[in-house]
């Protein structure tokens, strides 16, 4: 069989994030800017293998103090580790249209591994005869694992920032075209 190229569309995609703040709400951020693909034996995605890429400087909160505060040595130090990268070991089917994602994520030159969930949306022909697939990837991670730990206290004793990040990736992928 033969391997197939399937690139991410970043029109089509958005990696957003989202965390606890005070304990009484949540903050939802996003990555402007990311790139990545998977690799299929033909149109299969189990065991697809796949990569993705982060561009740390394109966190958005909706708050340019808050994105600037994000991107120095207090979360991301985006100076230094300028990306998020991501690196599948496996991809499993779970049942009908859930798969397993296992990989290696990179953050501030930490790699550990993470298990992530992917809800198969489709597969469609556009408007224009390129072949389009969908996933819906979304899991937690706890920052502190990836050298992420400031915070504070709030008056009652309380973190003002969660430990755990839910993270939502929609993701639709574009099937490469022979050369």
């Amino acid at each position: 069989m033969s391997k197939i190229v399937w690139n991410v569309d970043p029109m089509h995609s958005e990696v957003l994030f989202k965390v606890k703040h005070l304990v009484i709400s949540t903050v939802t951020g996003s990555f402007k800017s990311f790139n990545g693909q998977a690799v299929t034996d033909g149109d299969d995605f189990g065991n697809a293998e796949i990569e993705f890429t982060i561009d740390v400087n394109s966190v958005d909160t909706g708050q340019p103090a808050r994105d600037e505060h994000l991107k120095n040595s207090d979360f991301f130090e985006a100076e230094t580790y300028p990306q998020f990268n991501f690196r599948s070991t496996s991809f499993t089917k779970i049942k009908a249209d859930l798969y397993k994602l296992k990989g290696n994520l990179t953050m501030k030159g930490v790699t550990k591994e993470v298990e992530l969930e992917a809800e198969y949306g489709g597969t469609v022909r556009d408007p224009w005869g390129n072949t389009k697939v969908g996933f819906e990837v979304t899991g937690v991670i706890d920052r502190k694992d990836f050298n992420v730990t400031f915070n504070s206290v709030t008056e009652t004793g309380g973190l003002a920032l969660g430990e755990n990040i839910r993270i939502i990736a929609n993701i639709q992928l574009a099937k490469q075209v022979a050369a």
